[in-house]
Protein backbone atom coordinates (compact mmCIF):
# COMPACT_ATOMS: atom_id res chain seq x y z
CA UNK A 1 0.00 0.00 0.00
CA UNK A 2 1.20 3.06 -0.84
CA UNK A 3 0.14 7.02 0.97
CA UNK A 4 0.03 10.03 -0.32
CA UNK A 5 0.35 12.65 1.84
CA UNK A 6 -3.01 14.81 0.62
CA UNK A 7 -5.37 11.41 1.88
CA UNK A 8 -6.43 11.06 5.60
CA UNK A 9 -4.53 7.80 7.12
CA UNK A 10 -5.09 6.80 10.51
CA UNK A 11 -2.19 6.31 12.87
CA UNK A 12 -2.83 2.01 12.42
CA UNK A 13 -1.88 2.58 9.07
CA UNK A 14 0.38 4.75 9.24
CA UNK A 15 2.25 2.73 11.55
CA UNK A 16 2.07 -0.38 9.30
CA UNK A 17 3.11 1.16 6.33
CA UNK A 18 6.05 2.97 8.04
CA UNK A 19 7.35 -0.45 9.20
CA UNK A 20 7.65 -1.22 5.36
CA UNK A 21 8.28 2.45 3.76
CA UNK A 22 11.90 2.75 2.66
CA UNK A 23 11.29 6.61 3.00
CA UNK A 24 10.33 7.97 6.40
CA UNK A 25 7.56 9.93 6.79
CA UNK A 26 5.87 11.79 9.80
CA UNK A 27 2.40 11.72 10.67
CA UNK A 28 0.80 14.98 11.45
CA UNK A 29 -3.04 14.74 12.05
CA UNK A 30 -3.71 12.53 9.72
CA UNK A 31 -1.82 13.07 7.04
CA UNK A 32 2.15 12.32 6.19
CA UNK A 33 5.14 14.12 4.90
CA UNK A 34 8.25 12.69 3.63
CA UNK A 35 11.51 13.79 5.39
CA UNK A 36 14.55 14.87 3.57
CA UNK A 37 17.77 13.51 3.50
CA UNK A 38 20.00 15.10 5.90
CA UNK A 39 23.58 16.42 5.46
CA UNK A 40 26.78 14.92 6.70
CA UNK A 41 27.13 17.94 8.92
CA UNK A 42 23.67 17.19 10.15
CA UNK A 43 24.39 13.71 10.84
CA UNK A 44 27.77 14.21 12.66
CA UNK A 45 26.38 16.64 15.15
CA UNK A 46 23.48 14.41 15.61
CA UNK A 47 25.36 11.58 16.86
CA UNK A 48 27.84 13.39 18.55
CA UNK A 49 24.90 14.46 20.73
CA UNK A 50 23.86 11.05 21.16
CA UNK A 51 27.05 9.66 21.80
CA UNK A 52 27.28 12.13 24.72
CA UNK A 53 24.24 11.10 25.93
CA UNK A 54 24.55 7.62 25.71
CA UNK A 55 27.88 7.69 27.57
CA UNK A 56 26.65 9.81 30.09
CA UNK A 57 23.25 8.14 30.61
CA UNK A 58 25.06 4.62 30.99
CA UNK A 59 23.56 2.53 34.06
CA UNK A 60 21.15 5.31 34.96
CA UNK A 61 17.14 5.06 34.44
CA UNK A 62 17.34 6.71 31.02
CA UNK A 63 18.15 6.05 27.43
CA UNK A 64 19.13 8.14 24.39
CA UNK A 65 17.68 7.41 21.09
CA UNK A 66 18.33 8.70 17.80
CA UNK A 67 16.76 9.50 13.94
CA UNK A 68 14.57 6.27 13.33
CA UNK A 69 12.87 6.71 16.72
CA UNK A 70 9.20 7.71 16.43
CA UNK A 71 7.76 9.92 18.56
CA UNK A 72 4.54 10.33 19.66
CA UNK A 73 2.51 13.52 20.43
CA UNK A 74 -0.79 12.63 21.62
CA UNK A 75 -2.14 15.93 22.03
CA UNK A 76 -1.42 16.79 18.02
CA UNK A 77 -2.36 13.23 16.63
CA UNK A 78 1.59 13.56 15.77
CA UNK A 79 4.08 11.00 15.14
CA UNK A 80 7.78 12.61 14.37
CA UNK A 81 11.45 12.01 13.76
CA UNK A 82 13.34 13.68 16.50
CA UNK A 83 17.37 13.70 15.82
CA UNK A 84 17.88 12.84 19.51
CA UNK A 85 15.93 12.03 22.74
CA UNK A 86 15.98 10.87 25.47
CA UNK A 87 13.42 8.69 27.99
CA UNK A 88 13.18 8.02 31.26
CA UNK A 89 10.08 5.66 30.92
CA UNK A 90 10.76 2.14 32.28
CA UNK A 91 9.04 0.84 29.26
CA UNK A 92 11.94 1.87 27.30
CA UNK A 93 14.85 0.33 29.48
CA UNK A 94 14.52 -3.40 27.29
CA UNK A 95 13.19 -3.01 23.71
CA UNK A 96 11.75 -5.66 21.87
CA UNK A 97 11.51 -5.63 17.97
CA UNK A 98 8.30 -4.49 17.86
CA UNK A 99 8.36 -1.80 20.07
CA UNK A 100 7.94 1.63 17.52
CA UNK A 101 7.04 4.30 19.12
CA UNK A 102 8.24 6.56 22.56
CA UNK A 103 5.65 8.60 24.29
CA UNK A 104 6.93 9.87 27.57
CA UNK A 105 10.27 11.44 26.53
CA UNK A 106 12.59 14.14 29.14
CA UNK A 107 14.27 15.60 26.40
CA UNK A 108 14.28 16.22 22.38
CA UNK A 109 17.25 17.51 20.27
CA UNK A 110 16.78 18.80 16.74
CA UNK A 111 19.84 19.55 14.72
CA UNK A 112 18.78 22.49 12.77
CA UNK A 113 19.07 22.96 8.90
CA UNK A 114 17.27 25.28 6.21
CA UNK A 115 14.58 22.93 4.85
CA UNK A 116 13.51 22.11 8.51
CA UNK A 117 14.38 25.08 10.93
CA UNK A 118 10.55 26.96 10.59
CA UNK A 119 9.19 23.78 11.07
CA UNK A 120 11.41 22.74 14.09
CA UNK A 121 10.80 26.51 15.71
CA UNK A 122 7.20 26.27 15.58
CA UNK A 123 4.98 23.37 14.72
CA UNK A 124 7.86 20.80 16.60
CA UNK A 125 8.07 23.58 19.19
CA UNK A 126 3.89 23.92 19.83
CA UNK A 127 3.98 20.23 20.21
CA UNK A 128 6.46 19.10 21.73
CA UNK A 129 5.56 21.71 24.57
CA UNK A 130 2.83 19.52 24.97
CA UNK A 131 4.04 16.83 26.28
CA UNK A 132 3.89 16.97 30.29
CA UNK A 133 7.30 14.73 30.73
CA UNK A 134 9.30 16.98 28.56
CA UNK A 135 11.83 19.09 30.33
CA UNK A 136 13.89 20.36 27.51
CA UNK A 137 14.08 20.72 24.16
CA UNK A 138 17.27 21.52 22.43
CA UNK A 139 17.66 23.26 18.67
CA UNK A 140 21.25 23.01 17.82
CA UNK A 141 22.31 25.08 14.50
CA UNK A 142 24.22 23.05 11.76
CA UNK A 143 25.37 26.35 10.21
CA UNK A 144 26.67 28.63 12.85
CA UNK A 145 27.95 27.78 16.15
CA UNK A 146 24.53 28.53 17.73
CA UNK A 147 22.11 26.42 20.36
CA UNK A 148 18.95 27.96 21.99
CA UNK A 149 17.38 25.56 24.88
CA UNK A 150 14.13 25.76 25.73
CA UNK A 151 13.21 24.46 28.99
CA UNK A 152 10.07 24.01 31.04
CA UNK A 153 9.72 26.31 33.97
CA UNK A 154 7.33 24.58 36.39
CA UNK A 155 4.08 25.12 35.93
CA UNK A 156 4.52 28.67 34.13
CA UNK A 157 6.02 27.95 30.96
CA UNK A 158 9.01 27.99 29.69
CA UNK A 159 12.10 29.86 29.57
CA UNK A 160 14.84 30.26 26.59
CA UNK A 161 18.20 29.81 26.69
CA UNK A 162 20.64 31.19 23.33
CA UNK A 163 23.69 30.00 23.78
CA UNK A 164 27.00 30.88 21.31
CA UNK A 165 30.39 29.29 21.23
CA UNK A 166 32.65 29.35 24.46
CA UNK A 167 29.03 29.25 26.48
CA UNK A 168 29.12 25.86 28.59
CA UNK A 169 26.12 23.47 27.35
CA UNK A 170 24.08 22.34 30.31
CA UNK A 171 21.58 20.01 29.73
CA UNK A 172 19.34 20.59 33.14
CA UNK A 173 17.15 17.79 32.59
CA UNK A 174 19.66 15.06 32.38
CA UNK A 175 22.07 16.78 34.22
CA UNK A 176 24.76 17.44 31.39
CA UNK A 177 27.43 19.43 31.49
CA UNK A 178 29.35 19.39 27.64
CA UNK A 179 30.39 22.42 25.58
CA UNK A 180 30.46 23.25 22.08
CA UNK A 181 33.76 21.64 21.21
CA UNK A 182 32.20 18.14 21.91
CA UNK A 183 28.63 18.72 20.09
CA UNK A 184 30.29 20.18 17.22
CA UNK A 185 33.33 18.57 16.74
CA UNK A 186 34.42 17.32 13.30
CA UNK A 187 31.18 18.84 11.76
CA UNK A 188 33.91 21.35 9.85
CA UNK A 189 31.95 24.31 11.96
CA UNK A 190 34.29 26.82 13.08
CA UNK A 191 33.39 27.61 16.60
CA UNK A 192 33.21 31.04 16.79
CA UNK A 193 29.69 32.59 17.78
CA UNK A 194 27.80 33.88 14.69
CA UNK A 195 30.31 31.95 12.39
CA UNK A 196 28.85 30.73 8.85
Amino acid sequence: MKLADDIYVTETEYLAHEVRSPVRHEYVAGRIHAMTGASLRHNVIALNIASLLRNHLRGSPCRAFMADTKLRVAKTHSIYYPDVLVTCDPQHLSVSPADQVVDNPRLIVEVLSESTAATDRREKLQAYRSLPTLLEYVLVSQDQALIEIHRRSGDIGWQLATLTAGDPVELKSVELLTDFAAIYEESGLPLVAGSD
